[in-house]
């Protein structure tokens, strides 16, 4: 008998029982607000001949939007708990990537790949707030050098049930908690946030 989809994933399986695509299959209102929070990764971590890992990873879209703008990790690794959107990954059939399929909530060590850089774009926003702090520990002992994600940071983007936000000054004192070096820029989308820690030099 199959396992019944988690809380945190119920939205994802609504929007494909409802045939939605692209972008508002992965509950994002359209392309834009997907794209400008790769822009903020981007812009705040450095990927370029990392080991990437992306914890719901989608169809592989930051990997499209990488490839797009010249941006060559030495490795992508996604990591995605939906067959549906494993396949959709898979199906591009990217050099020097691999797709998982894990659920990071239920199953941490699947983030556990050796990863130089782990990303969490949006696949955060379903969670807790118990599980995503949680995650995020997972995460940073996962990580090799760079924790990188975005996250609600007030309520003005976080009006559907199932969404929860969090405030700036509990992710960095969290972040300072974990030992990182911590920067955060909410100056892209009001409402969202993106964090970036790093680990430091030994």
């Amino acid at each position: 008998m199959p396992q019944r989809a988690a809380a945190y994933l119920t939205p994802y399986v609504r929007a494909r029982g409802r045939k939605m695509r692209g972008a508002r299959a992965l509950l994002w209102m359209g392309r834009r607000d997907q794209v400008v929070r790769f822009e903020a990764l981007v812009r705040n971590c450095p990927l370029e001949g990392l080991h990437v890992l992306d914890v719901g990873c989608g169809p592989a879209d930051l990997l499209g939007y990488l490839r797009k703008r010249a941006i060559s990790p030495a490795h992508y690794t996604g990591l995605e708990a939906q067959p549906w959107l494993v396949r959709a990954a898979r199906r591009r059939r990217y050099p020097r990537c691999s797709i998982v399929t894990g659920d990071f909530v239920r199953r941490p060590e699947t983030m556990s790949v050796g990863a130089d850089v782990v990303i969490f774009s949006g696949s955060l926003n379903l969670l807790s707030s118990r599980q995503f702090y949680r995650s995020l520990r997972e995460a940073w002992a996962a990580t090799g050098r760079w924790l990188a994600f975005n996250f609600l940071c007030s309520p003005e983007l976080s009006d559907a049930p199932w969404l929860t936000w969090h405030r700036r000054a509990s992710v960095r004192a969290f972040a300072r908690e974990l030992g990182a070096d911590v920067h955060l820029d909410d100056g892209y989308e009001p409402g969202d946030c993106t964090a970036v820690l790093r680990k430091r030099s030994r």
